[in-house]
């Protein structure tokens, strides 16, 4: 099929470690635990892509209306900029004057777009200073119009047994390359997307040509090019200019795949992403077989200067080329071909799905691993067909090799590769060799292997402006070739310049060790504080707390040193001013416990119902493991989704050390689970000094992993429950279709949360800010016309109009900002804490900006960008910047401003925890775990919770649970 529009999707790359707010893992395999007690491990999201919708025009904030009609506020839009009437009022079916809003059935509205920017950015800086941003100007000239063929590539001859023979990839680039050896098909003026589209600077002609793939199995091909589209560049050029509204996706899309041309021809392609493979622009061994290699990432962004070409170093892990033999020996410890029988299932987990090229004759095509054959190599047969498909006879696969090939096979006594396909294809392991540039899973690499490659992708930030600027230059990079200069464009290879803002840190309330309230400056450079003679501005007394010790068994440095852990935390909590008594409960169990669904839910049940009977419930359980388990997901489960237990988990190693920061850590953990307040602001959070209550709330989907097609999605929002403080939160978790990015029922989903918050406060808030997670730039109409909708069609129905304002937080980006000078940034070589950019890299005309919000200590600080989809609270630029960095400062687990803004955080911590429950259910369900009949009738149809995503008893948090910050 033909592909879609323009994309624009983000890639995670290694190596965007935020000093902070770092991140242990990748969208979508997280690696978030909480045993890194106060080490702010961020599981990875976000997203970015096309942008646009015609913006509305600014009108005045609407009075207030009477609750019993349906009166929403206005979409605003910039002043400055092109606009077309409001659509706010597209949100909902139009009302009569006589009842309230009737939830609309339609899913789609109107031409509804994001607003534009209110100004021409924000002026509010403690300082200013000069930044490189990683994008490079692209000029075009308008006047040109590039032709869109479309590719139909059929084998010429009939199909066999009615079967349409499939094309793989590698043959489809083959037979482009021999296509446009013909003298009318100018190869240096066009670009293919290996699949159905060609993009050429010049007409070519509407007809089908046969192409010859020549090689041991010669092969004929009719090609047919069908123009389906001119792109005209000048409507490229309007829509930058802001004269059109309408974003032209198809351009982008065909200049985006220009600019892909020379890499693509030159590197091996990952996704986005390109490497370097012959010679690599950097290369480490990683052992096994495997190297890590560096690359780039490259995407074309419509931006306020202009079309950008935005460049970033990418790192990822590949299979070394080498024999299928010499692989297998790297791969599989004590690896013995005598003894092949007892490593078969080994050998197909490592070989099935890789590529490989035969040795035995010259061809350049790539097979694909599909199994091994049932039989050894002396022993494997397959039939003979005659010319008309009828099989005649059966070959032996040594003798046709020796027959055909004049090969003799020295190892006959292990299993051949079986290709798959259509027809039987066997060739014998001697025989193959790994294909160069095949991707190796980074989650499969040992623990010194990973070390080695984070090590490589955590650059300084000088190092990988040098690194970008090296392949913007490179032959391999974009620009190298004549490729870009045929269809008349040019990239400038300087960095831009822009001017960063550094917003000023607000005050913090703290409390000290008596309890009295202090306020405390901070410094712009670092912004860190510490509790050192001070404690958490609300800190809730510890009476009945219980440690679980699963090390009973365990000896040395893994045994809890049970007495010291609970008198170093009594005197932690001593230090701060907080009362901490003994724990009620001292249990003791084994790791084996973890492994055994039934046995962990007994341990679990009983502790919970003795305490009943005492007639008060723990405020916490501390977990103690002697290293990190997969148990650790069902103990999760099991105490937030099934019996209602807050736990804070923690690794005996670490508390027998007894450190004084890591029992703080634990401290600041416990205090915001019970309900405790740590750090608040001392004057009210921007732009909202009125009466009203506000609240913020957080929405992210957890996606899975590439490689997994069944597992659902997993939603979560959460939302603040306190006002003016806004650092406390509930919490929703919702299990939904396989990649479904929409949050089915988010109207439901936030009136349930604004519900509870009016049980707690007596008031239900006046106004919301929304901030959206992980939504790229294409799906913004479905927040907007979906999302959005159904909010607003809720809580219609509940006689409730809040105005809404919705922002969306992306960090899968490759934006980064570079200091020109010592002086415009930190000593490591990032930029200052609080640093803001939203002139020439940001959106022609929509309300955007980046916000560097955290100080960033390793590698290269990556900033968040925010996109101000919706927005009936009429922001200023800096009046929602000082907002976002302000409550960057509330992040509950540690004493530094977080580098995303807290809604969004802790929305991404809540999906996570929905993934692991679905993941614990799965190791339940798993052969060799049982539940017992007592804990099954507690388990809600725990026993079919696969076949239900909304099943109470795999995602539904519990009553005691939901409500308090559990996730931290």
């Amino acid at each position: 099929m033909e592909r879609g529009g323009y994309r624009g999707r983000g890639r995670y790359s290694h190596g965007n470690r935020d000093g902070n707010g770092g991140r242990n893992g990748g969208r979508r395999g997280r690696g978030y635990s909480e045993f890194d007690a106060v080490r702010g491990g961020f599981p990875q999201s976000g997203g970015r892509g096309g942008r646009g919708f015609p913006p509305p025009q600014r009108q005045p904030q609407p009075q207030p209306q009477p609750k019993q009609q349906w009166q929403p506020a206005s979409n605003p839009s910039s002043s400055g900029g092109p606009s077309k009437p409001s659509h706010g009022h597209s949100l909902a079916q139009t009302h009569s004057d006589s009842g309230p809003l009737k939830k609309s059935n339609q899913t789609t509205v109107g031409n509804i777009s994001p607003v534009h920017r209110p100004d021409k950015g924000g002026t509010m800086a403690v300082r200013k200073c000069n930044l490189r941003v990683n994008h490079f100007a692209v000029k075009f000239n308008p006047q040109s119009v590039i032709m869109h063929y479309h590719v139909d590539v059929k084998v010429n001859a009939p199909p066999k047994n009615n079967r349409t023979q499939k094309i793989s990839k590698s043959d489809l680039s083959l037979i482009r390359k021999k296509l446009f050896e013909d003298p009318s098909l100018p190869s240096q003026k066009t670009s293919y997307d290996g699949e159905k589209s060609i993009f050429s600077a010049v007409p070519l002609p509407e007809e089908t040509f046969a192409v010859d793939l020549e090689d041991e199995r010669s092969v004929s091909y009719l090609v047919t090019l069908t123009l389906v589209n001119r792109l005209e560049l000048r409507k490229l050029r309007d829509y930058l200019s802001g004269s059109v509204l309408s974003i032209p996706r198809d351009i982008l899309q065909g200049l985006d795949l220009v600019v892909k041309e020379n890499p693509t021809n030159q590197c091996t392609p990952v996704g986005r992403c390109f490497f370097p493979i012959d010679p690599p622009l950097r290369k480490k061994d990683l052992g096994r077989g495997i190297v890590a290699i560096g690359g780039f990432q490259q995407s074309l962004k419509p931006t306020s200067q202009g079309l950008s070409l935005c460049i970033d170093y990418s790192v990822l892990s590949f299979r070394e080329k080498m024999s299928v033999l010499d692989f297998l020996h790297y791969q599989i410890q004590d690896f013995d071909l005598n003894d092949f029988g007892r490593f078969k299932r080994q050998v197909e987990h490592v070989l099935v799905g890789l590529k490989v090229n035969v040795t035995h004759r010259r061809t350049k095509q790539k097979y694909t691993i599909a199994k091994l054959t049932p039989k050894t190599t002396r022993y494997t047969t397959f039939p003979i067909y005659d010319s008309e498909g009828r099989r005649t006879s059966e070959a032996g696969l040594l003798n046709y090799f020796q027959e055909r090939y004049h090969v003799d096979i020295q190892l006959k006594d292990i299993p051949a590769l079986d290709f798959g396909g259509n027809k039987t294809n066997y060739v014998p392991m001697e025989l193959c060799v790994l294909v160069q540039g095949q991707r190796y899973p980074k989650e499969n690499l040992d623990r010194y292997a990973a070390k080695d490659l984070k090590d490589m992708s955590v650059v300084s930030p000088r190092e990988r402006r040098d690194t970008i600027q090296t392949m913007v230059e490179s032959n391999e990079g974009p620009c190298g070739g004549n490729i870009i200069q045929n269809f008349g464009m040019s990239v400038n290879t300087s960095m831009t310049n822009v001017t960063g803002r550094v917003i000023q840190p607000p005050q913090l309330k703290l409390s000290t060790p008596n309890g009295e309230i202090v306020s405390m400056t901070l410094e712009v450079d670092k912004c860190q504080w510490n509790l050192v003679g001070r404690s958490m501005v609300e800190g809730k007394p510890v009476t009945h707390w219980g440690i679980l010790d699963f090390t009973s068994k365990e000896s040395g440095r893994y045994r809890l040193k049970h007495i010291q852990i609970v008198n170093k935390l009594i005197e932690k909590y001593s230090k701060l001013g907080i009362v901490m008594k003994e724990p009620v409960v001292r249990k003791q169990a084994s790791m084996w416990n973890l492994d055994d669904y039934r046995q962990l839910y007994s341990l679990l049940e009983n502790i919970d119902d003795n305490q009943k009977k005492d007639c008060q419930r723990l405020q916490f359980l501390l977990c103690v493991m002697s290293s990190k388990h997969q148990g650790y997901k069902c103990l999760k489960w099991i105490a937030e989704t099934k019996i209602g237990i807050v736990t804070q988990c923690c690794l005996s190693v670490n508390a027998n050390e007894g450190k004084d920061q890591y029992f703080t850590n634990l401290a600041l953990k416990i205090n915001a689970k019970i309900g405790g307040s740590n750090v608040e602001l001392i004057n009210r959070l921007p732009h909202f000094e009125g009466e009203g209550h506000v609240m913020f709330i957080g929405a992210d989907v957890n996606h899975p992993a590439s490689r997994d097609t069944n597992s659902p999605s997993i939603a979560a929002v959460v939302a603040t429950v306190n006002w003016p403080a806004a650092n406390r939160y509930a919490a929703r978790v919702c299990a939904q279709g396989h990649r479904v990015e929409k949050i089915l029922n988010f109207g439901r989903i936030c009136h349930e949360l604004v519900s509870y918050y009016d049980r707690l406060n007596k008031v239900r808030p006046e106004k919301i800010v929304i901030f959206r997670d992980g939504v790229s730039e294409s799906q913004f109409h479905m927040v907007l016309t979906e999302e959005l909708q159904d909010l607003k069609a809720v809580f219609g129905e509940a006689n409730y109009f809040p105005s809404i304002t919705l922002i969306v937080a992306q960090k899968r980006h490759q934006t980064r900002f570079f200091p020109m000078n010592p002086r415009d940034g930190i000593p490591n070589g990032n930029v200052f804490p609080g640093t803001v950019v939203d002139t020439k890299v940001v959106h022609p005309f929509e309300f955007d900006f980046y916000l560097c919000s955290h100080y960033g200590s390793l590698g290269t600080s990556k900033p968040t960008h925010y996109h101000v989809l919706w927005d009936e609270q009429n922001f200023t630029s800096d009046a929602l910047q000082k907002l976002i960095y302000d409550m960057c400062f509330t992040f509950a687990r540690c004493t530094k401003p977080v580098s995303l803004v807290p809604p969004v955080y802790y929305a991404d911590l809540t999906a996570y925890r929905g993934r692991l429950y679905y993941e614990a259910m799965n190791q339940m369900q798993s052969p060799g775990s049982a539940v017992s009949s007592s804990s099954a009738a507690t388990c809600t149809s725990v026993s079919s919770a696969g076949s239900s995503l909304n099943d109470p008893g795999f995602s539904k948090l519990h009553a005691d649970v939901e409500n308090i910050m559990f996730f931290i």
